[in-house]
């Protein structure tokens, strides 16, 4: 029976040689005209037409001559397995595989092609389904030797340090190995393919290298080149709400999106800065960066508890890395970028404004530890970390009871994480380049506009690996934090005029202002995150409160508080302001003025400007530009630059009362407030930066020397 199957594959094997043969007799010719003034086809035409016709013909022609001497000599012990092994890849239909399967049905387990055969139809198998993916739906599998199946766990769009070089990469996590792997472009209507670039077997795989005592390096792109990057994106988007309102046609809007896809790639190439590597047997190490603890620490745990299921190690062929590489198109269950571009039309924008945020307790801890929180939100398409609790020392039942106010870019989610401080110092090897404090709860909440548009806190829970966290949650919309409201009280600080708070205290820069800079200048130019790092919610209103009231043990209760809470003090004072320190006449002609393409006429606008605020304004904005200037200094300690630094003051200093405000609130007309918003931020970031980075304010007259330089303050 075996000998009647394999006679009918030979003959059907010498029948689709005879039509190779056929084919190639004009190939040559018309390749020769090719060349001539007159061809008949031309070359890209001819590779099409008879595409891999010579190859083919190779590949089965071996086949054949290999098949048949043995069918011709044929015994009960006649092996044909390694020719099928071998030409496994050129199964042409499935009347092919049936003829494969019919043999292995007619091969005794104990015949040694039995595990040959096998292995053949099962790469075959994979093959058809590989090419056949535009009719059949997505796999879940595929099969793998000893008729296992290979499960794909995780897929992910990941960007790849490559030699110094950022490179957007689709990442597999299968059952038994890591594969990294290059989405081709797409030419001519062609179906998504992928090319492979590396894979790693579970059995093999770990995360840090003994030998590896070299810090990584990451190439960081400049934060200016990220805020022009959602400037361009800010408003693409508002183009594309103008087109859809004024019913342009669809090839304007398609031309839109493309814009906007490639900015907003861009933009996910760039902002990762958190490293994740892995390393084969042999040591060779790759690196991922990722721009959140959570997903870096969600890939670990998967990768982890899989190991623990994966015992050996192997090695694929290219012929299986190749297939492995095809099923990927069906298997995948992230089809494209995480980006805004990609959401559906009725799909929430996300949240624009601030959420305060108290984490209040944890509960559900087996032992003490000595604990802290972190919280991350979208913006952007992508997380960052947002704010830090306190550590909480040795305990199993935390009390942080701390409030922060986060800022949130079209918001969709709230991340927090729980975190064992270490303190041993012998520990201190560093793992991916950051710190060894443990991971040990992790979990997330939508952030629904439903359920936070009442202004009443929102109390919930977080449950993560048998832990609880308490949080309570309340949101504040751009419409409503827009506005400035001065104070009805005729004393204190906040929310009073700067001029008013000056003349009575017979100074020419607030005492909080004096108080909050010194105490920051002692102890905080090296803190990690200055300015940025919210402080507790209560102590900065603690700290409101006594300025308020002229208490006299200010100085004693700043001393003893986090300088994180000093910080956010200044802020708020900045920004409950009743008109900014730039004030509101003159903030058109600040926003004007930076938008100005000519240097000489920007720099002649700017300082002008500058120099016409009234005294209060001017002397204590260039007191702060100062002591801005030094934090910067030590930015290689505390990661605030410059950019940052104005990204953290620009709207505070020059964000106008609502009145006065660039974006429109009526509520009758549709209007994008996350995009109008970010534009106008931008450009309050781009006029306090530019004054940053003027190493002198030139001053025109005596008059203004004695002010600017006066150290009465």
């Amino acid at each position: 029976m075996r000998k009647w199957v394999l006679s009918g594959i030979l003959a059907s094997e010498e029948t689709y040689l005879s039509h190779l043969e056929a084919l190639l007799l004009p190939m040559k010719p018309l390749k020769a005209a090719a060349t001539t003034s007159q061809p008949v086809l031309t070359i890209p035409q001819i590779e099409t037409i008879f595409f891999k016709v010579p190859e083919l013909y190779e590949v089965h022609k071996e086949f054949y001559d290999g098949l048949l001497p043995r069918v011709q000599q044929w015994s009960h012990h006649q092996r044909v397995g390694d020719l099928f092994q071998k030409q496994n890849l050129k199964v042409r239909s499935t009347k092919d595989l049936k003829d494969q399967s019919d043999l292995l049905k007619h091969t005794p387990c104990s015949h040694p092609d039995h595990p040959l055969l096998q292995d053949a139809l099962r790469i075959s198998q994979n093959f058809l389904s590989s090419i056949n993916e535009e009719t059949t739906p997505r796999r879940q599998s595929m099969t793998v030797k000893k008729g296992e199946n290979r499960q794909l766990l995780k897929d992910s769009f990941m960007v790849e340090l490559v030699e110094g070089a950022r490179k957007l990469r689709h990442v597999f996590l299968f059952t038994d190995l890591l594969l990294c792997a290059k989405l081709k472009k797409q030419i001519g209507g062609k179906s998504q393919q992928y090319d492979s670039k590396w894979y790693i077997p579970l059995s093999d795989l770990t995360f840090q290298n003994a030998d590896e005592s070299e810090p990584l390096h990451i190439p960081q792109v400049p934060d200016e080149e990220l805020d022009a990057m959602k400037v361009k994106i800010s408003h693409i988007k508002s183009e594309i709400q103008r087109e859809k309102r004024a019913n342009k046609g669809s090839k304007v809007i398609e031309r839109l999106r493309k814009k906007l896809s490639e900015q907003e790639s861009l933009l996910l190439l760039t902002s990762p800065g958190m490293a994740l590597r892995v390393h084969n047997r042999n040591g060779k190490g790759y690196t991922f960066l990722m721009s959140s603890d959570y997903e870096r620490a969600e890939w670990k745990e998967t990768i982890r508890e899989q190991q623990k299921k994966c015992f050996k190690s192997f090695s694929l062929t290219s012929m299986e890395l190749q297939m492995l590489t095809n099923s990927c198109v069906k298997l995948q269950t992230v089809h494209h970028i995480p980006l805004t571009i990609n959401k559906e039309e009725d799909e929430s924008p996300g949240l624009h404004g601030f959420l305060n945020v108290i984490v209040h307790s944890a509960s559900g801890l087996k032992q003490s530890l000595n604990l802290y929180c972190t919280l991350e939100v979208d913006s952007f398409g992508y997380f960052a970390n947002k704010a830090k609790t306190r550590v909480y020392r040795y305990t199993t039942e935390p009390k942080w009871n701390e409030e922060f106010e986060i800022d949130l870019e079209g918001s969709q989610t709230l991340r927090l994480l729980c975190y064992e401080k270490s303190y041993n110092k012998t520990k201190q090897i560093k793992e991916d380049g950051d710190s060894t404090d443990r991971i040990i709860g992790k979990g997330q909440i939508p952030l629904d506009p439903q359920t936070l548009q009442g202004k009443d806190w929102q109390r919930t829970l977080i449950p993560m690996n048998g832990i609880e966290v308490k949080l309570s949650m309340k949101f504040t919309s751009r419409e409503f934090s827009l506005k400035r409201m001065p104070s009805r009280k005729p004393m204190g600080v906040f929310g009073i005029k700067i001029s008013t708070v000056t003349k009575r205290e017979h100074s020419k820069v607030p005492y909080i202002v004096r108080q909050c800079l010194e105490e920051i200048e002692r102890r905080g130019m090296e803190e990690v995150g200055i300015y940025r790092v919210s402080g507790v919610a209560t102590d900065i209103q603690a700290l409101k409160a006594a300025f308020d009231t002229n208490n006299k043990d200010v100085s004693v209760m700043m001393s003893e508080m986090d300088v994180n809470a000093i910080a956010g003090t200044l802020k708020l004072y900045f920004r409950e302001l009743p008109e900014p320190l730039f004030t509101d006449d003159l903030y058109p002609n600040f926003a004007g003025g930076i938008a100005l393409s000519d240097s000489v006429a920007k720099e002649s606008c700017m300082l002008n400007l500058l120099l016409s605020l009234p005294e209060p304004n001017l002397v204590t904005f260039l007191f702060l530009l100062d002591h801005l200037k030094r934090v910067a200094d030590k930015e290689s300690i505390n990661k605030m630059s410059l950019h940052n630094l104005a990204t953290v003051f620009g709207p505070t200093l020059l964000r106008p009362a609502e009145k006065d405000s660039m974006i429109p609130t009526n509520p009758t007309q549709p209007i994008s407030m996350g995009d109008s918003w970010s534009l106008e931020v931008m450009s309050q970031v781009q006029v306090l930066l530019y004054f940053l980075q003027l190493e002198t304010i030139p001053t025109p007259d005596s008059k203004r020397q004695s002010i600017l330089f006066s150290t009465e303050v």
